[in-house]
C-alpha cells in the first residue's frame, strides 16, 4: 500500500514538473518537444488551439483505437499520467512570458522535461503517446518498438521546421538531447555502479585482498579460454565508480597482466546493496 501511495505521489509530481516544463518555458519561447504533446504545441503554434486540450485529445483517441490491439497493462499505465500532463498543462498555459534568451529555455526546459519524466518511468508508468501508437505498429506490421518510437518523435520535431522555424527546432533538439540525459539521471540514479570482470591465475588471491582492502564481496566462476583451451578463474565485483582506482591498483599489485574489463552498470539490487523493488 505504501508502494502505491508513493508510485501515486511520483506520477503526479513528474506529471506536474513536466507540464509546467511545457508551459512556463518551452512554450512561451516558442520550443517544441517530441511525442504528442509536441505535436499539440505545433498545433498550438499554427492554429493558437489549447495543447493541454489537444493533448488529451489525442491520447484519448490512441487509447481507443487502441483498447483492443494493446495489452491491457500499456493502456492503464497511460490512463493516469495522460489526464495528469493534460490537465496541468490546461491549468498553466498562457500564463508565463518568454525569458528572452531560446537557449536558456531550452536548457532549462530540456531538463525540467527530464526530471518529470524520470518520475514517471522510475514508478513503471508510460506517458502513452507516441509508445502507444509503435506498440500498435509492432503488433499488426511487425516494427520494431524503440526505433518506431524515435522515428515518430524525430517526425514531430522535424515538422517544427514548417511551424517555428529551423533556429528554434534546433533549440527543441538541445532541450531533447538534455532532457534524455535528465532522465537517464533520474532513472539510473545518482550512484552510477561499475561491474568489474577479472581473469587471472592469481584470481583466488585478488578475491581475498578486494575483500579485506575494499570491505566488499566477490564472485569467482571457472572459466575457459576458447582460444588456449586452458581453464580460468574470473573474479566479477560490483562496485561504485569512485572504488574503480582502488581496485584497479590492488589488481595490479597482485597479478600486472590480469585481464581486467570493466562494464557500466545501470542498476544494482539485492545482496549488500539495495533491496529489489
Amino acid at each position: 500500500m505504501k508502494k502505491l501511495a508513493a508510485d501515486l505521489l511520483m506520477v503526479i509530481l513528474g506529471s506536474l514538473i513536466y507540464a509546467l516544463a511545457l508551459t512556463l518555458l518551452a512554450i512561451p519561447s516558442d520550443l517544441a518537444e517530441g511525442g504528442v504533446p509536441g505535436a499539440a504545441i505545433l498545433l498550438h503554434y499554427a492554429f493558437d488551439w489549447s495543447p493541454g486540450l489537444i493533448t488529451f485529445i489525442l491520447t484519448a483517441s490512441l487509447m481507443v483505437i487502441g483498447f483492443r490491439s494493446l495489452p491491457r497493462k500499456s493502456i492503464a499505465l497511460s490512463i493516469l499520467t495522460a489526464p495528469l500532463i493534460s490537465f496541468f498543462m490546461y491549468i498553466s498555459e498562457g500564463r508565463a512570458d518568454a525569458l528572452g534568451d531560446p537557449l536558456t529555455a531550452a536548457i532549462f526546459a530540456g531538463f525540467f522535461i527530464g526530471i518529470g519524466s524520470g518520475l514517471i518511468y522510475r514508478t513503471g508508468s508510460s506517458m502513452g503517446g507516441t509508445s502507444l501508437i509503435a506498440q500498435m505498429c509492432k503488433k499488426s506490421l511487425g516494427w520494431d518498438l524503440v526505433r518506431t518510437i524515435f522515428v515518430l518523435d524525430t517526425l514531430v520535431v522535424l515538422s517544427g521546421l514548417f511551424v517555428i522555424g529551423p533556429l528554434h527546432t534546433m533549440y527543441t533538439i538541445i532541450a531533447l538531447f538534455i532532457g534524455k540525459k535528465a532522465t537517464d539521471l533520474v532513472v539510473d540514479g545518482l550512484d552510477p555502479r561499475k561491474a568489474v570482470s577479472v581473469i587471472s591465475d592469481e584470481a583466488s588471491n585478488i578475491a581475498d585482498a578486494i575483500v579485506s582492502q575494499m570491505n566488499t564481496s566477490v564472485t569467482v566462476f571457472k572459466g575457459r579460454g576458447g582460444y588456449l583451451k586452458q581453464d580460468k578463474d574470473m573474479t566479477y565485483i560490483i562496485i561504485n565508480k569512485y572504488q574503480l582506482m582502488k581496485l584497479k591498483n590492488i589488481i595490479a599489485a597482485i597479478d600486472d597482466k590480469a585481464f581486467v574489463v570493466v562494464h557500466d552498470v545501470r542498476e544494482v539490487q539485492g545482496g549488500s546493496f539495495s533491496r529489489i523493488r
